[in-house]
């Protein structure tokens, strides 16, 4: 078996590609311009040797069918474009084109081909909006609040469009956050973990933050690709949600990371008005049953054990 992963260099391409090795696949990374990007993801995982990696441009349809053609996959995980809340509102067309135009370019491309290929692409729960008190399940309404919830709800309907009406193999793993030491400190819960380790260092720096009290399903990175895999075992006829089903605040994740640390997490914090977004999602809680009952995957590690071992791969 060999697999394309588009964005092999995030967080989750590289776990995705470290699993899918164990399996005995043939793993080829996709980046926008492999000859500089630096994998060190892959590095840190020590799997750099046994992954191919090319270029590709995943919004130029052009470049995705040249590297369909060439590499001819039997799996094609798309986890590639732009993946920051915050940054999409800065954004926002970079967002809507390599998220949406990347989906479709590689859904036609697959059509074009008329391979039997089985397709995954990464959605969020960001799409599900403000969930409230009631878990989201797949077949909750999409209320999106930020451009990149836009994009991805946006991808998700693309795909059912092409698996109802050509047949495609198909499918969408909607992930709420998931976390682990491969996180860019640009994501706020490794900017919580590094800052914390910093102070404990030695470091007099206060932690800005914006909005402290948004409350978020925070699983652990690893166990989430394993779910993707899984998708495309069962034939990619149906889309999932992957989440733990426990939601905590933000304010929470922070005491718990300097805790950690042995610090008080009110003493080196402050929040930033200046970093409050435009638009925000006070509440994001989830149902992963339909998950757990088809695929049987189950998350283990809740949102204390994430935060527990983020802290611990910094120290």
């Amino acid at each position: 078996m060999k697999a394309l992963i588009c964005g092999v260099s995030g967080q989750d391409g590289a776990y995705l590609a470290r699993l899918l090795l164990s399996h005995g696949y043939q793993v080829v990374g996709t980046s926008r311009d492999a000859t500089v990007t630096n994998f060190a993801a892959l590095q840190r995982l020590g799997i750099r040797q046994q992954v191919t990696t090319v270029s590709m441009a995943i919004n130029d349809f052009r470049s995705v069918l040249s590297t369909l053609e060439k590499h001819e996959p039997d799996e094609i995980y798309n986890l590639a474009g732009q993946t920051s809340v915050g940054l999409s509102f800065e954004q926002p067309v970079e967002t809507i084109d390599s998220v949406v135009g990347g989906t479709l370019n590689l859904l036609e491309a697959i059509r074009f081909t008329r391979r039997a290929i089985r397709f995954y692409n990464a959605g969020s729960g960001e799409a599900f909006g403000d969930t409230g008190d009631v878990p989201a399940t797949e077949d909750t309404s999409f209320q999106p609040r930020s451009p990149y919830a836009v994009a991805k709800a946006s991808a998700c309907w693309l795909v059912r469009n092409y698996r109802e009406s050509y047949g495609l193999a198909a499918c969408t793993g909607i992930l709420f956050n998931h976390e682990s030491a491969l996180r860019p400190e640009r994501f706020v819960t490794q900017k919580i973990v590094l800052a914390a380790r910093r102070i404990k260092a030695g470091s007099d720096e206060r932690l800005r933050l914006g909005n402290i009290d948004i409350q978020r399903d925070w699983g652990w990175a690893p166990e989430y690709v394993a779910a993707m895999h899984a998708m495309m075992a069962a034939g990619a006829q149906r889309d999932y949600i992957v989440a733990t089903g426990r939601t905590e605040s933000l304010r929470y994740f922070v005491e718990k990371a300097f805790a950690n640390f042995g610090l008080d997490w009110l003493r080196h914090t402050e929040v930033d008005p200046a970093m409050l977004r435009p638009s925000d999602i006070p509440s994001s809680r989830a149902c992963p049953e339909r998950a757990q009952r088809e695929l049987a995957w189950v998350a283990t590690v809740d949102v204390d054990a994430v935060i527990g071992r983020m802290c611990r791969d910094e120290l």
